[in-house]
């Protein structure tokens, strides 16, 4: 007969614990799973990139309502528990009580809110869960912040906030930022590059009141300052949530005591994660509160274990800012400081040295090497003979640089990898021999670099040292020889550092040449325009020859001339105009292309502006055959003529085309919607294709039929022509913010996943937020570039700088 098992709390602590008992015997338990909040297990780790806008609720989601399903857990979220009988062995919820035979507590901490007058106003929050994260992310642009707590939960609040375009100020009681973690050298440097963001830092500011008529509207501080405010956000700490146990009689100090085993006072009742007090001490990081689920785990199932608390180490998690930091920093006698500063590249290390013991270590600006000193740092390793290269890491030792994955091959097994998910070195060698050969496989079978992702490059280095040459090692390139940053930093930096213009860029990122190449040039005004469409002037001489001349070149120096036509189709006045101006500009070829539309081919350049007036007369427009961003959606009759159509995909198509042209995208996108499974317009090799069925709208993306050959995949089924759209323009609008310069969908797809795309599209918030931002843009870029350049005064720039054909007078 199976346990009762009934777990109050659905955070990440109780989620590993479940995961772990289902995985080693899945008949055991019938569980209960009690939560405060509406929704299950999420990683709160990653809340702060939700913030930001770099992730959505969707992508951090642990188990959802499947998981529970199949692992026959039965959900009472969003209920509160009254009480918990011990006597009766049952739990008291909102809706009625449950008998268990085992009980876990793992119901967390509460925020600490300041007690100054005015606390309890509407517009004062905490930064707990997903509906504290909501609540500020549906604050207004422009909206005045003040958050009261500079260290990593207040500091991760703020840029999110500054990141969602609101006014940021942050307070803090300490002379210096995250002064448990940070030294005042590495603090200075956070705070520094904290207000180059734009964030106003505040230390030794203690708070005297928050004031308002029934909402916030300024904070005064106690030397008199009064700070304005639309919003305040209250991260100055947490307290373990422990009156359930208190009521329940039992044994509570700081927190609920627990023995190594998170045995409680009650052998039957069994606590674990924030809410806990272990030998005086608590806890709030999340690499602990998985030791503990693995010792609960083997405890529930007869097996022995123990929980020893381990050290941590600290990262934070705002984009752009590299901070490490670990054990004992405090200056002290017979306590030696090794110090490394690079203040062009904004870099400081600094080493705490006692005892020839590696005891404290601050990084700030480069943490790659974090992990190694981390390792010094538990182990009590002996340091003495590597003194004098200590601070360079692991790949200098000797005196000189050395293969960087020596230092890893050396690790032993182990040696802690991951700090979050507690996993060491033999245990993903392990996985590595039992064929996880890459990344995403290592991540499945041990967790390793799945919470915080600042362990991704060890991990990879471990791959490396065990696979050898049969592991490729992921290699971001640099965009071109200006630059050492890939183009996924670059796009990462402009959003992060807000750089709306190609100086900013150059600047701030640190360009080697003045004003970047031919290579780096046409991607960064891509991405810039992309990210910033308001405020970026697009740059013509950024841009291949194609695009400056809309219009394609030919091997001869002629151009092609393509007008759009609205999903392939025309009409007769536009047919006459389009063989007018082949004849009316001697064009020498014109021909029906794959796309459904005409290309006239053979035309002097001096002669597209001509040509472009009559068309534009004619009310065609630029087909942007040229350019890097939507050429056409090709479609079918659909229901309009065809027997077999099952949808108007025909006025799908040009609704779609409508709403897409002009937009611009890192490489061309090409569109095709089919009104029935024959697919006569060819929708499964293209980025995105459309197939009409009976019941709705099959939408794939991905697909290619060039140089490489692909089907697409499928992204959704919806039931309706809107739905439809919003889909298609959500998905192109994903693509322009994330993909690389150059990489079409199906290169894009490859690198993020399909599973990601999905997720992040599936939340209709997300999608709608994808949409106002394409359209948005689309209020700059939608415009026809012949009727702007036709003009007399533009015209002249298309005129050949002289004849060389004249003969010379004799």
């Amino acid at each position: 007969m199976m346990e009762r098992l009934v777990v109050i709390g659905a955070g990440m602590a109780s989620g590993r614990l479940l995961e772990h008992l289902f995985e080693a015997a899945p008949e055991k338990f019938e569980v209960t799973l009690f939560n405060a909040e509406p929704r299950g297990n999420y990683n709160r780790i990653m809340l702060s990139p939700v913030l930001s806008g770099e992730k959505s609720y969707a992508e951090i989601v642990t188990h959802d309502d499947d998981w529970y399903a199949a692992h026959g857990v039965t959900c009472r979220f969003g209920e509160r528990i009254r009480r918990i009988d011990r006597d009766r062995r049952v739990v008291v919820g909102t809706t009625g009580e449950v008998p268990y035979d085992r009980l876990v507590i793992a119901t967390g901490s509460d925020p600490f809110i300041v007690p100054c007058p005015g606390h309890d106003l509407d517009g004062v929050i905490a930064y707990r869960d997903l509906d504290d994260t909501n609540r500020m992310i549906d604050q207004p642009q422009g909206a005045r912040a003040v958050v009261i707590g500079g260290g990593l939960l207040g500091l991760e609040a703020a840029a999110g906030l500054r990141l969602r375009g609101m006014e940021v100020t942050v307070l803090h009681l300490a002379g210096h930022l995250m002064e448990r973690q940070l030294d005042p050298a590495a603090g200075y440097l956070l705070r520094a590059d904290l207000e180059r963001r734009g964030i106003t830092v505040m230390t030794q500011a203690s708070t005297k009141c928050i004031r308002g008529d029934g909402k916030v509207e300024t904070v005064e501080l106690e030397d008199g300052t009064v700070l304005p405010a639309d919003l305040v956000v209250m991260a100055v700490g947490i307290r373990p949530a422990v009156a359930l146990a208190r009521d329940a009689g039992l044994t509570v100090g700081r927190a609920i005591e627990v023995d190594a085993q998170m045995q409680t006072s009650d052998p039957d009742v069994f606590a674990l994660g924030e809410c806990v007090e272990f030998t005086g001490q608590l806890f709030g990081l999340v690499a602990p509160l998985y030791d503990q689920a693995k010792v609960l785990a083997a405890t529930l199932l007869g097996q022995e274990a123990a929980f020893a608390p381990k050290q941590l180490s600290t990262k934070l998690k705002v984009t752009g800012c590299d901070l490490f930091s670990a054990g004992d920093f405090a200056e002290g006698p017979g306590r030696e400081d090794i110090v490394f500063r690079d203040p062009a590249r904004g870099i400081y290390k600094r080493l705490v040295v006692e005892d020839d013991r590696l005891v404290g270590a601050v990084m700030y600006g480069d943490t790659a090497d974090g992990n190694w000193f981390f390792g010094l740092i538990k182990d009590g390793t002996d340091v003495s003979e590597m003194r004098e290269t200590l601070i360079f890491g692991p790949a200098y030792q000797g005196g000189a640089a050395a293969d960087p994955m020596a230092a890893v091959a050396a690790l032993p097994a182990d040696a802690e990898i991951c700090g979050c998910n507690g996993v060491c070195k033999g245990q993903i060698v392990s996985a590595i021999e039992g064929g996880a050969t890459d990344l995403g496989a290592v991540r499945a079978q041990t967790k390793a670099s799945a919470s915080c992702g600042t362990c991704t490059g060890l991990v990879e280095q471990v791959l490396a040292a065990t696979l050898g040459e049969a592991f490729a090692m992921p290699a971001a390139q640099p965009v071109c020889g200006c630059t050492d940053l890939s183009h996924e930093d670059v796009r990462r930096l402009i959003k992060a550092q807000e750089l709306k213009s190609q100086p900013a860029v150059w600047q701030e990122l640190g360009w080697r040449t003045p004003n970047g190449c031919h290579v780096c040039r046409p991607a960064v005004n891509f991405y810039l325009l992309a990210d910033w469409p308001l405020e970026y002037l697009d740059d013509p001489q950024s841009r291949f020859v194609n695009e400056r001349k809309h219009a394609n070149i030919q091997k001869d120096g002629t151009f092609s001339v393509v007008p759009r036509m609205w999903g392939g189709i025309t009409s007769a006045a536009e047919l006459r105009a389009i063989a007018d101006a082949a004849e009316k500009y001697d064009v020498p070829t014109v021909k029906v292309t794959g796309g459904q539309r005409i290309d006239l081919l053979g035309v002097k350049g001096e002669d597209l502006p001509a040509m472009w007036a009559d068309l534009n007369a004619a009310g065609l427009v630029s087909g942007h055959a040229y350019s890097k961003g939507l050429r056409t959606v090709k479609t079918c009759v659909g229901t309009d003529h065809c027997r077999f159509g099952t949808q108007d995909s025909t006025g799908l198509g040009i609704r779609l085309e409508r709403r897409l042209w002009g937009s611009w995208t890192p490489h061309k996108v090409k569109l095709a919607v089919s009104g029935c499974p024959r697919n006569c317009a060819e929708a499964t090799c293209k980025d995105v294709g459309i197939v009409c069925v009976d019941s709705g709208f099959e939408i794939g993306v991905g697909g290619a039929a060039g140089m490489d050959v692909k089907e697409v995949e499928r992204l959704v089924k919806v039931a309706t022509e809107d739905e439809a759209v919003e889909w298609t323009v959500a998905f192109v609008q994903l693509y322009r913010e994330h993909a690389k310069y150059l990489d079409r969908p199906y290169k894009w797809l490859s690198k993020v996943g399909l599973d990601w795309v999905k997720e992040t599209l599936s939340d209709a918030a997300t999608r709608t937020a994808l949409v106002e931002r394409f359209d948005l843009s689309q209020t700059i870029y939608q415009t026809d570039p012949w009727a702007e350049l036709a003009v007399r005064e533009k015209a002249r720039a298309f005129a050949p700088i002289a004849d060389l054909t004249l003969e010379a007078a004799e």
